[in-house]
């Protein structure tokens, strides 16, 4: 049977991601990447959601992706895998880069000003355009990570010979407690100094513990036997995380060292993966017509939705067109609408559909929730 649970976190995660990128678009806390305060409160009360949500938020789809993967090479084998992988997150992450993701790096660099220094400096337009093709990436630095993980995956699998897989099927709660320390460590080990996405151990551990941990069904029903208490967990160790470093330290960077090397972090970043893994097999193992449609468009929404944020920022919220409040809706409504109209655009256009959202068969279109990130 179709594991529903799985689809439904991937959206409503997505939908998270949406939220917390229209607050970080605008936040008060220095975090870099928007273009920061546009209101006259000298605390911005709301921008706490961003450290609710921002330590667990893509833990919880790379744990996704793993069992996913898990759930595709029971019936595919390793080279259909590297084919499909490579399809539906290379192509996109590079070419797609090119072909449509610089207009994200346009919009990125006039909002930080930088087509400006760069044009002023005699930097070659040619130059200018390979600068908007990297600053393109922008969202899809989870889409490299994942596809770096599959392969990383197959030559684990070729060695072990899914001998872990009966290993992991028999882990232990107090284990899987544990697996907090491995966690904390990887956080430490392996992250880009400039942009602090890309953490390759520590994501790589979450989507490891998918594939040979969470994707077992023996361990999954441990999960949902105590949903409750993972879930009360998660969310008091979210709630203190977000009261250490919002209130007491007032605003401290969640999104780089020391914040995001620290226990704390660590243990947030894993229990409300946990809480949200277990209380959605629990409760979240259901599919309607709205649930189907929102996870078959989920990809498109977090590949898109950046755009229209970032549009709306450069465009109004920059220049001081319009109020502060009227900023944040616009950029809610734009993100939704460009993440779901462009989808639905690009996805009906022979070539773009491939290079841009890595459907290469009309048929993939129709299959797409079994493909999703």
């Amino acid at each position: 049977m179709r594991k529903y649970y799985l689809d439904n976190i991937r959206w409503i995660t997505v939908v998270i991601v949406v939220l917390y990128h229209v607050l970080y678009m605008y936040n008060a806390e220095g975090v870099l990447g928007g273009i920061g305060q546009i209101t006259n409160l000298t605390v911005q009360p709301y921008d706490i959601f961003q450290y609710l949500v921002y330590p667990w938020f893509m833990p919880i789809l790379f744990i996704v992706a793993g069992i996913s993967s898990r759930l595709y090479l029971e019936k595919h084998t390793n080279k259909e895998f590297i084919k499909s992988r490579t399809t539906k997150l290379l192509v996109p992450s590079t070419i797609g880069l090119f072909v449509f993701q610089f207009i994200q790096g346009y919009v990125s660099m006039h909002l930080a000003d930088g087509a400006k220094e760069l044009a002023a400096t005699g930097v070659p337009k040619f130059v200018i355009f390979l600068i908007m093709v990297a600053s393109g990436s922008g969202v899809l630095w989870f889409v490299h990570l994942l596809w770096i993980y599959s392969m990383i995956l197959v030559v684990i699998r070729n060695i072990e010979k899914d001998k872990l897989l009966e290993i992991g099927s028999k882990t232990p709660l107090w284990l899987i407690v544990l697996f907090f320390f491995p966690i904390w460590g990887a956080a430490q080990i392996l992250n880009t100094p400039i942009i602090s996405v890309y953490r390759f151990a520590f994501y790589f551990v979450f989507f490891m513990l998918g594939y040979y941990v969470f994707s077992n069904e023996e361990v999954m029903d441990k999960l949902k036997k105590y949903a409750v208490a993972f879930i009360m967990i998660g969310g008091a160790l979210c709630i203190a995380f977000a009261i250490l470093n919002f209130i007491v330290r007032g605003g401290a960077n969640y999104a780089d060292k020391p914040v995001n090397r620290g226990p704390l972090y660590a243990a947030c970043a894993y229990s409300g993966s946990l809480a949200m893994l277990s209380g959605m097999a629990r409760f979240g193992d259901f599919s309607n017509d709205f649930t189907k449609w929102m996870s078959s468009h989920s990809f498109g929404l977090y590949v898109f939705h950046y755009l229209g944020i970032s549009t709306v920022a450069l465009i109004f919220a920059k220049n001081a067109l319009l109020p502060a409040p009227l900023c944040y809706l616009l950029s809610l409504i734009a993100g939704l609408v460009f993440g779901y109209g462009l989808y639905a655009l690009i996805s009906r256009i022979p070539f773009f559909r491939w290079a841009v959202l890595g459907i290469s068969k009309e048929k993939d279109q129709k299959n797409k929730e079994q493909n999703n990130v």
